[in-house]
C-alpha cells in the first residue's frame, strides 16, 4: 500500500479533488498529496450505462484503498446529467456540451467542498491530454466566484502526469476507458472497450 496520504497533517490545506476515473486519479493525487490533505470526490453522472459506473466506481475504490486516499462519491443521476445538456446533443467532443459538463461536475464538487469544511477543490480532468486545461480552469475560477470555495488551477498533463497515469494504471491493473463516459463520446471514438 503506498499510503499517498499516510500522515495526516494539520496545517496542510484540505483539498476536494474531483475524480472522473481511477487511472487519471493516480499521478494526480501523488502531484497533491506532499502539499494538500487530499480527498477524491468522484462525481461523474455523465457515464452512460449504470454497469459502466459501478465497474469504474469499483476501480476508484481500489485506488483509494491502495494510496490511502478518502473518497466521496457523488451521486449518479445520468437522466439528470442528459438533461442538463439537451440540445447539446449533436455537438463535437470538447465544445458546448462538454463545457456543461464540466461546469456541472466542478460547481458540484465546490459545493460539497463549502459543505464539508474543505479549503480548495480541482479536478482530475487536466491530466488527460483529450481535455483543454485552460477552459477547465475558466470555469473553475467562475465557479470560485460564485461558491467563494477556492479553485486551484491546474495542468496535470504537465511533468508527464498523463504518461505517469498509464504506467500506474498498467502497475494496478486498473481499467482504463477510451471514452469520457457519455453516449455521445462514445459514439465519437466508437464503443468502449475493456482496456488494462
Amino acid at each position: 500500500m503506498e499510503h499517498a496520504n499516510s500522515s495526516k497533517d494539520n496545517n496542510k490545506k484540505k483539498l476536494l479533488l474531483h475524480i472522473c476515473c481511477a487511472p487519471c486519479s493516480t499521478s494526480v493525487i501523488l502531484q497533491l498529496s506532499p502539499e494538500y490533505d487530499a480527498y477524491g470526490f468522484f462525481y461523474n453522472p455523465n457515464i452512460d450505462i449504470e454497469q459502466e459506473y459501478k465497474y469504474r466506481k469499483s476501480e476508484m475504490k481500489k485506488i483509494a484503498n491502495i494510496y490511502n486516499v478518502p473518497v466521496i462519491y457523488g451521486e449518479y443521476d445520468v437522466e439528470k446529467w442528459r438533461e442538463s445538456v439537451k440540445g447539446l446533443e449533436d455537438e463535437p467532443e470538447g465544445a458546448r456540451r462538454c463545457e456543461v459538463c464540466f461546469r456541472k461536475r466542478l460547481k458540484k464538487t465546490a459545493q460539497v467542498a463549502m459543505k464539508k469544511g474543505f479549503d480548495l477543490f480541482c479536478t482530475t480532468l487536466t491530466v488527460s491530454p483529450l481535455k483543454n486545461a485552460n477552459l477547465i480552469n475558466r470555469i473553475g475560477k467562475e465557479i470560485e466566484q460564485e461558491t467563494g470555495c477556492i479553485y486551484l488551477e491546474s495542468n496535470f498533463k504537465k511533468k508527464d502526469g498523463f504518461k505517469k497515469s498509464v504506467e500506474l494504471s498498467k502497475k494496478y491493473n486498473l481499467y482504463r476507458q477510451d471514452y469520457c463516459g457519455c453516449s455521445f463520446s462514445k459514439r465519437e471514438v466508437g464503443v468502449g472497450r475493456r482496456e488494462k
